[in-house]
């Protein structure tokens, strides 16, 4: 079995990851790494790749530029390109996703070898794994580690502006690629319960009988407790310099500096508690700092605020805040804190696992952690610990109390986590009841067909054109009559293809009425049928693959009430094609009866175009699906395809790899939102005379290689 794991921000490597560099680079970095190594120890498994995006920044270790890196015999890191090349935040990933996705899957082409799954990792991972998945038929399985909606509302509980939160997360398309990857994973794979029960069920598409819970693995040979004949801990020299008794037991709060992980509330419990001083020094390791003028603004004032509670509570002398930690150290510190006698407290305001918990359960340290989140099964399964309302500081600072104060159920607790942990957390019974779940997925899986449908004249092309009909070609006379001429003297080094959403038999009568010669690819009914040639070859293979989960008539009853839709004429209407007019003044907008579908459980895709026309199409189909697919069949790279189109339903042709040119006619509609991007051309011409603008802008046919093959 061949696996693929995406995991596409934040700062990969196999060695000395870099967590809490920033919010890009928690648990999540850590956890994919070891799920790569985990299963590619199994016998049952032929390759695993962890696919993540490459980055080329001076600010940054050179390790995360290289294409691929080698993790064991059968795992490794590919590196993709996508976007610029320097270190951005995810928030920024979005416009970058469709090139990531082509890069990714010209890479899988010229390797000649799909994987039997895919496996991706929070929303902009799902994003790819959607349009991976159904271009090549391959399983999906999606892992959120946050997600989304729950994360705008703990930021509006906490006082923030609904469209700030909107803006300075990307909200909005973050929240649309998670609906859409729950409407197309086979399998959600979580961490904890409370995922399942209280953040998912916050989705249109909540199917918790596609969910399962299977906790992430720690790693018991690094982690465990202290041992007489350890020598002396070197990070110790670095806490006891903070402190005036350093015999006393360390409470431990090990995180990156972020408001979500509520450090602050943890040093005011332990402020406003003379007697918990009296027990026990407060250890805080809050990511590494040279200058905390130099952070980016969310660790700046995070890390000054510990340092103005700890002074406005005078405990100088009683918590010691350090400045460096290697991530090779933190096994050290764990058992640093246990050898002391100390507590773990992981106080944030939610926690969608808790990976820490684990490590320092596995160290021998009892637990104080949130009740909101993944400490709760953790807590429940384990028995170390106490769960507490992370917003009440004196429960924290009594359950610390309790734990410290009572060797007896210190040592219980103890006892508890590290048995626990032995049993139910190792990386090995992740990976063996992975394996178990998706076995029955991957024998679904359907590999794309790399032969060429027509005779072999086909490959030998270099280069693709592919336009839509109406209000793109058609419109000007002589403008059809040029293009015509410059299709027919390019014919030996281009296909000509139309993607349209107009039937095969519409699109014959306008071609005939105009004296356009046939092309050599049609794609029509937007995307879901593929002809070939003027002997209208079909592509049964596309017809089967898009037949994923398709439920027609399941549609029409879920849409047959909805105001301001109207069935449109029966020949527009076609098997994987559902037609409606769309009244904007009588319907419901278009992402209400989206949501409206997926809450009937329904995998499609929604194409609202031209402000009038509303198309229900198979989740697998749409006119970008198509044409990747031609593209593979016939070998040609989607940077030699371009692509004419003016309506929303083009868009997916026009992101990602290909060249792409909106017409001047098309301008301010639906297409207007792409002008950032630097391979769409919007040209000054209408119709096809836009077309010709746009082959001499790019200098198409110039650069074109003519076969010396007949």
């Amino acid at each position: 079995m061949y696996l693929l794991l995406l995991s596409i921000h934040g700062l990969v490597r196999g060695y000395d990851l870099e967590l809490g560099r920033d919010a890009d680079t928690g648990g999540q970095t850590k956890y994919v790494v070891d799920l790569a190594r985990a299963l590619a120890e199994r016998d049952d498994v032929s390759q695993v790749d962890l696919v993540t995006r490459r980055i080329l920044d001076p600010a940054v270790s050179p390790d995360y530029a290289e294409p691929i890196e080698s993790l064991g015999d059968k795992v490794r890191i590919l590196r993709i390109d996508a976007g610029p090349e320097g270190y951005i935040p995810k928030e920024q990933l979005w416009d970058h996703l469709d090139a990531f996705t082509d890069n990714l899957t010209s890479v899988l082409h010229t390797q000649g070898r799909w994987p039997n799954l895919i496996h991706s990792h929070y929303a902009d991972a799902g994003y790819v794994g959607v349009r991976l998945s159904n271009l090549a038929g391959i399983p999906l399985v999606h892992t959120g580690h946050s997600l989304g909606r729950d994360k705008r509302q703990r930021l509006l509980a906490a006082g923030h502006d609904g469209d700030w939160i909107d803006a300075r997360y990307n909200m909005v398309r973050r929240i649309e690629a998670e609906e859409t990857v729950l409407g197309t994973a086979e399998l959600v794979i979580t961490s904890t319960h409370n995922e399942i029960d209280e953040q998912y069920a916050l989705y249109d598409y909540y199917q918790p009988e596609r969910m399962v819970v299977i906790p992430p693995g720690t790693d018991l040979v690094q982690f465990h407790p202290p041992c007489p004949e350890d020598p002396p801990y070197q990070f110790a020299a670095e806490v006891e310099r903070f402190l005036d008794d350093p015999s006393k037991p360390l409470i431990l709060a090990l995180s990156r500096a972020d408001h979500r992980k509520n450090i602050i509330a943890l040093i005011e419990a332990y402020g406003a508690s003379p007697e918990l001083q009296a027990l026990a020094n407060l250890l805080i390791v809050a990511g590494n700092r040279d200058d905390i003028r130099d952070l980016d603004e969310g660790a700046r004032d995070v890390l000054t605020e510990i340092l103005l509670t700890i002074d406005a509570h005078d405990l100088y002398g009683k918590v010691a805040v350090p400045k460096h930690h290697r991530p090779d150290e933190v096994p050290e510190i764990y058992r640093l804190v246990a050898r002391s006698g100390g507590v773990f407290i992981n106080p944030a305001l939610t926690e969608p696992f808790g990976l820490t918990l684990l490590e320092a359960a596995a160290s021998g340290l009892p637990l104080v952690a949130t009740e909101n989140g993944g400490p709760v099964d953790i807590i429940g399964n384990c028995r170390n610990g106490h769960l507490v309302d992370p917003l009440d500081r004196q429960a924290m600072a009594s359950a610390l109390h309790r734990i410290l104060s009572d060797p007896g159920h210190y040592r219980a607790l103890s006892t508890h986590g590290l048995t626990a942990v032995r049993a139910r957390y190792s990386w090995q019974a992740h990976a063996e009841t992975y394996r178990t779940l998706i076995a029955p997925l991957t024998k679904r899986a359907e590999p794309l067909p790399d032969t060429p449908p027509l005779r072999r004249r086909l490959i030998y092309r270099d280069r693709a054109l592919f336009t839509d009909l109406d209000q793109s070609l058609l419109g000007n006379a002589e403008g059809v009559r040029r293009f015509t001429e410059m299709m027919r003297q390019n014919k030996r080094c281009a296909n000509f293809g139309i993607a349209t959403g107009r039937r095969l038999d519409t699109l014959l009568t306008e071609l005939k009425r105009h004296a356009i010669p046939i092309p050599d690819v049609m794609i029509t009914s937007l995307g879901t049928a593929i002809h070939y040639s003027a002997a209208l070859v079909v592509d049964d293979f596309w017809s089967e693959h898009i037949d994923h989960l398709w439920k027609p008539q399941a549609v029409r009853r879920a849409l047959e009430d909805i105001p301001g839709l109207l069935p449109q004429a029966r020949r527009e209407q076609s098997r994987f094609k559902i037609a409606y007019h769309y009244d904007p003044n009588l319907a419901p907008p278009v992402d209400e009866i989206t949501a409206l579908l997926r809450t009937h459980d329904l995998s499609v895709n929604v194409v609202h175009a031209f402000g009038q026309f509303l198309d229900i199409l198979p989740v697998r189909a749409n006119k970008g699906l198509a044409l990747r697919y031609v593209a593979h069949r016939f070998g040609i790279p989607l940077e030699h395809i371009l692509v004419a189109g003016g309506s929303g339903a083009d868009e997916d042709m026009m992101r990602g790899n290909t060249l792409a040119v909106v017409v001047a006619n098309r301008h301010h509609e639906e297409l207007s939102q792409l002008t950032e991007m630097d391979n769409i051309y919007f040209a000054s011409e209408a119709y096809a005379l836009g077309i010709l603008e746009a082959v001499e802008h790019y200098d198409f046919f110039g650069a074109c290689r003519v076969p010396d093959t007949p």
